[in-house]
């Protein structure tokens, strides 16, 4: 049997697995639940959390997985922002998440992968005025997951956004140390800044907390105490967010491009020139691949 495998499956929805036999790893994505990871298992190891009800439910937000936040990260006072004159209301993490994505491409040469591709219409449009389209490629490779992705502007006028990513990460509550060069953070809890030193507890937090100043864009952490996961990614994520709910089994590292809020700052918006696009990636690494 090959070493790279993509299938096909229905689980209420059509997802798609992709397999490498070498290393024992999986990774599962549903296109039409917003292009979503539903799990990641490196080694044999699930590492994601995935409420189930919430990825059944077609109109709840799926907790768990690695949902997909454009053109915005976090959430805005009321759902409300103004754009050149306009108000428009747009959901929480933005208008792809609860969208279906569209299958453009599969492969098996070298590795695993699956290509999906989401194109604005009237409906997202509604929220945010602009004509866009995404392309994002699921990797599977030496036990890694590398998110690759292209955000491309098909307006006439700059895309303005501050995309990321939202892993849920199986993780037993309390302290979790951090392999990472920020030294400060941002406590939403409080809107206090604050030293960080590695070591974070916010298993009792209702509010997330972003590292500040990390220059290097990576960063390792041990969720459960057993085995370290890494994230690595473009410098265009400025920002790793940390949440979790309290009493709940998971752990959220979640590159962002600009803090909460940032529709209405206009500080630190990602722009991509009429005909342009933006490339990027995430990727995830686990156990001796995270080394």
């Amino acid at each position: 049997m090959a070493d790279y495998q993509v299938n096909a499956y229905r689980d209420t929805y059509e997802v798609y697995e992709l397999t490498e036999e070498s290393t024992g790893s999986r990774v599962t994505v549903c296109p039409e639940r917003g292009g979503i990871v539903t799990g990641f298992a490196s080694g044999g190891k699930e590492l994601l959390y995935l409420d189930r009800d919430t990825f059944l439910d077609p109109n709840a937000n799926i907790r768990g997985g690695i949902p997909i936040l454009f053109p915005i990260s976090g959430q805005l006072p009321e759902g409300m922002y103004e754009w050149e004159g306009a108000a428009y209301r747009i959901r929480n993490h933005g208008v792809v998440r609860n969208r279906p994505w569209q299958v453009v491409g599969t492969s098996t040469d070298g590795s695993a992968s699956l290509t999906l591709r989401f194109v604005s219409d009237a409906g997202t449009e509604a929220e945010y005025p602009f004509a866009f389209e995404l392309l994002f490629t699921y990797r599977l490779q030496d036990g890694k997951l590398r998110i690759e992705q292209e955000y491309i502007n098909h307006s006439d006028r700059p895309l303005p956004f501050y995309a990321g990513l939202h892993p849920y990460f199986y993780a037993t509550p309390g302290p979790v140390a951090y392999q990472t060069d920020a030294t400060r953070l941002l406590d939403l809890n409080d809107g206090e800044e604050k030293p960080f030193a590695g070591t974070l507890d916010i298993s009792e937090a209702k509010e997330s907390v972003v590292l500040l100043n990390a220059s290097e864009p990576s960063i390792s952490f041990l969720p459960n105490g057993a085995g370290a996961i890494k994230l690595a990614y473009s410098p265009v994520f400025k920002y790793i967010v940390l949440w979790t709910a309290p009493g709940k089994p998971f752990l959220c590292v979640e590159p962002w491009m600009a803090k909460n809020e940032e529709m209405l700052r206009g500080e630190e918006l990602v722009s991509v020139e009429p005909g342009s696009r933006l490339h990027a990636f995430v990727e995830i690494a686990a156990g001796r691949t995270a080394e």
